[in-house]
């Protein structure tokens, strides 16, 4: 046999491993509104810049699996190549063989790939779109689980990892995508669930949709596992594109730079008026965040998921930086668990990978109630502390109207190291509002007052102009400068530059017990 004979049978084993499970699952996978798995590759990778691994690794014998059912490939397509110029690692799971099932070699695949990113300081990528566990396989299915859990977990904090829902996720495969940093998830075609509808309704009696139980609207909105949710295939994969470009390749590499094209002293006359002069109107603080950010590009995480809560990224001067801040339009800003947990988490992934957070705040305090107080709200806002006293990137924070009791503390505050905070001439910092203050501090004179509610609200108003300001604040230092709304940009990206080569440690230790 020639050279030429072995390269027609090398393309046509190419050629074979290419379409999967065949035309006629390729069409189904169509009809379902879904892309193969070699297609959403083509989808989030530059053009022509993908690699493939391990094309020709074929699935073991077993006792309950024919042999002419082999195939080679199985049922996951493996490699690395350019996302945005920088290279990245990815599994695609295909669903049209053996519908996308976990084997022991799709395993040793999936885990070959993690291995190769890590060590070479480069994102992963998993899309998911598979049945579970090969039963056939019995306990070395399981057992590959296990092996992809343990990469997840020593590879968190090391290079990004990235889960992308587009078909079932069920069982124990569940535990990959929530190790990782974020999921998107697919409307409609992606769902996430421990046990399905029939075990639900076995057990508990329940009769609820596969859609109901775990699709992306659920999870985007009520469990908060998903972190993105887009229409179809082609959206959500270019919004994970876009998403890398956010991210460094790795913990050791700083965000990655564009050159900017948004002036940084750039001024926004609506900034004067964007805070209504009655405390207890609400507004929208993502008019600040896209006003304040390089060309009003804000690409927010969790948007459906602790309203009252707002984190995402953006770029200052064409260097990325996290966002985090309240919603005052929602529950009036204060922090409860879900916005706990939802914050934490960001705010240690940007300590992870080098991306300064900038935080903006108008918030009440902590959700009083039996409900928040019963579901442990003391250790979840432990968690918000923790996270922002733990972080050494850059942290710079801007109080554009309340920040009241412990939640002034938490958010980036000087007390837990935060770097510049600023503050606007509507700040109110303080243990509380004049209003709950002076009820408690002068209760009784008031009672003895010949008018009682008179002698209140002169009380509150001299309370306010003493303490409910940002002067007695940043006449102790804990602010850095009142400045005027309309430099806000300016003033962070200044603060930015200036630390920009920061050096913070954290004592030497194993790791901390983070309240969990």
């Amino acid at each position: 046999m020639t050279m030429l004979d072995r390269l027609n049978e090398l393309n046509n084993m190419r050629e074979q491993v290419k379409v999967g499970g065949g035309k006629q699952r390729i069409e189904a996978q169509h009809a379902r509104g879904k892309l193969t798995a070699r297609e959403r590759i083509d989808m989030l990778f530059d053009s022509g810049t993908f690699e493939e691994l391990d094309p020709f690794v074929t699935q073991r014998g077993n006792d309950l699996g024919p042999l002419d059912q082999k195939q080679v490939g199985d049922a996951v397509v493996t490699g690395y190549g350019k996302v945005n110029g920088r290279l990245c690692f990815v599994y695609s799971q295909d669903f049209t063989l053996f519908g996308g099932s976990l084997s022991e070699t799709v395993g040793q695949k999936i885990c070959k790939a993690m291995d190769l990113a890590v060590r070479n300081g480069a994102p992963v990528v998993g899309i998911i779109d598979s049945g579970g566990a090969r039963i056939q396989e019995g306990v070395t299915s399981l057992a590959a689980y296990g092996d992809i859990f343990l990469r997840n977990t020593l590879c968190s904090g090391v290079i990004p990892q990235i889960s992308v829902v587009m078909g079932p996720c069920a069982g124990g495969a569940v535990y990959s995508p929530a190790i990782t940093d974020f999921i998107f998830m697919v409307r409609g075609t992606g769902q996430m669930y421990i046990t399905g509808p029939d075990v639900v309704k076995a057990v508990t009696g329940e009769t609820i949709t596969h859609e109901e139980l775990g699709g992306a609207i659920a999870h985007a909105s009520k469990s908060g596992v998903a972190h993105f949710t887009e229409g179809n295939d082609h959206a959500c994969l270019a919004q994970v594109r876009r998403l890398l470009d956010f991210l460094p390749e790795n913990n050791a590499e700083d965000p990655p730079a564009r050159e900017p094209d948004d002036d940084p002293e750039r001024k926004d006359e609506s900034l004067l008026n964007i805070v209504p002069s009655e405390s207890r109107k609400s507004y929208d603080m993502k008019g600040i965040i896209l006003t304040v950010v390089d060309n009003g590009d804000f690409m927010e995480v969790h948007k459906h998921y602790a309203t009252n809560m707002i984190v995402g990224f953006a770029r200052m001067d064409g260097r990325p930086v996290g966002i985090v801040a309240q919603q005052p339009m929602s529950m009036a800003g204060v922090i409860d668990i879900n916005a706990s947990m939802k914050a934490a988490r960001f705010v240690r992934f940007l300590d992870c990978f080098n991306i300064p957070i900038v935080t903006f705040l108008d918030v009440p305090g902590f959700m009083p109630g039996l409900e928040q107080e019963h579901g442990g709200i003391i250790k979840h806002g432990a968690k918000l502390i923790y996270a922002y006293a733990e972080a050494t990137v850059p942290k710079v924070s801007v109080i554009t109207r309340k920040a009241y009791g412990g939640a002034y503390i938490v958010m980036g505050s000087k007390h837990l190291r935060g770097d510049i905070n600023y503050a606007w001439p509507t700040a109110q910092i303080a243990v509380m509002g004049a209003d709950g203050a002076v009820n408690v501090i002068y209760r009784d004179r008031i009672a003895k007052s010949a008018n009682p509610e008179q002698t209140r609200q002169e009380l509150i108003a001299e309370y306010g102009k003493k303490f409910d300001s940002p002067y007695q604040a940043a006449s102790r230092g804990f602010i850095d400068d009142v400045i005027d709304p309309r430099t806000t940009r300016s003033r962070v990206i200044r603060a930015l530059e200036m630390l920009k080569n920061k050096v913070d440690t954290n004592p030497r230790r194993k790791h901390g017990n983070i309240p969990l």
